[in-house]
């Protein structure tokens, strides 16, 4: 391994753990490499390349940030998919797994292959003729105050029904605990190949999550009464309101290679993750509920969420 390419939170402060990053880096005679956007939040000892370079010219590379930031660097990475190791600087993460104390150690099992791949699908998408890709969801979305959402769902070229509603959320397996969760969608397992359809606040038509195989082919296509509708992806918008159109969606397996060091823990800190989520404390009234001598060491316990 000769090169990491850093990718950063867009707003966070990073600088301790890029100290870390580039501290190991120099120690291991290693390159560092970031877009060129970012070369004022780092040393001039980190090589600043053109954004769609990065994931190129890496063999690695390092999301510093939280679920968002990781999903930027595997969509950067999805014409050739890289490993994509994870440093925690979110709140509620289910795709990164190191937090920073943590990092020089991953760094070295990173550098001596000593880690696992944990294989992702993105939603390969036809945005009104713009192509893009979607790891966790795309949505339909209803501009505020202007009606609904009101499209048709086909099938492998079918029609199947129809959507009236706030958004229409299509999401990959690791999507389902997002947006499509929010929505009342059903949690996926991460094994299974499979896509999901879920209405937020359905007035009629489809008013349930529709669970479909990887094979098939979903065409969502707004009608002549819609209101002005935002394609967003992964939680970004990619699509300006508009009153037409059509979004294809086909599932990709593998477009996306996360390293994991300790698989069992990392799911089971997810388990604990999404019972917390159902729970209407904060973070620090749930602390209150622990017994008076863990209260004490809480400094060394990371918040629940």
């Amino acid at each position: 391994m000769s090169g990491l390419g850093l990718v950063l939170h867009p707003t966070r402060d990073v600088t301790e753990v890029v100290g870390i990053i580039e501290r190991w880096a120099k120690r291991h005679h290693k390159t560092l490499m970031v877009r060129e956007q970012d070369q004022h939040r780092v040393s001039s000892c980190i090589v600043p390349v053109p954004e769609h370079e990065v994931a190129t010219r890496a063999d690695a590379l390092i999301s510093v940030g939280g679920d968002g930031t990781m999903l930027g660097a595997l969509r950067s990475a999805v014409l050739d998919p890289k490993p994509v190791l994870g440093v925690h600087l979110g709140r509620v993460g289910f795709l990164v797994e190191i937090e920073p104390p943590d990092l020089p150690d991953a760094l070295s099992r990173l550098l001596s292959k000593d880690f696992t791949i944990e294989s992702h699908a993105c939603l390969a998408c036809d945005v009104c003729g713009d192509d893009v890709v979607a790891f966790n969801d795309i949505a339909l979305v209803r501009q505020p105050g202007s009606g609904f959402v009101n499209v048709t769902l086909a099938i492998d070229g079918q029609q199947y029904g129809y959507y009236r509603c706030d958004a229409v959320v299509v999401s990959t397996p690791i999507g389902s605990t997002a947006y499509s969760y929010a929505a009342g969608g059903p949690l996926i397992s991460p094994a299974a190949d499979s896509m999901v359809i879920t209405p937020s606040a359905p007035m009629a038509g489809i008013s349930r999550s529709v669970v479909l195989s990887p094979d098939e082919k979903i065409r969502l296509e707004l009608e002549p009464d819609s209101s002005p509708v935002v394609v967003e992806m992964d939680g970004l918008v990619f699509r300006d309101p508009a009153t037409e159109g059509a979004v294809g969606i086909n599932y990709r397996p593998n477009a996306g290679l996360v390293v994991r060091f300790d698989p069992l823990r990392y799911q089971e800190r997810n388990q604990l993750k999404m019972t917390l989520l159902d729970l209407p404390f904060l973070p620090e009234q749930l602390r209150e509920l622990l017994p008076e001598e863990l209260r004490r060491t809480r400094k060394e316990i990371p918040p629940p969420c």
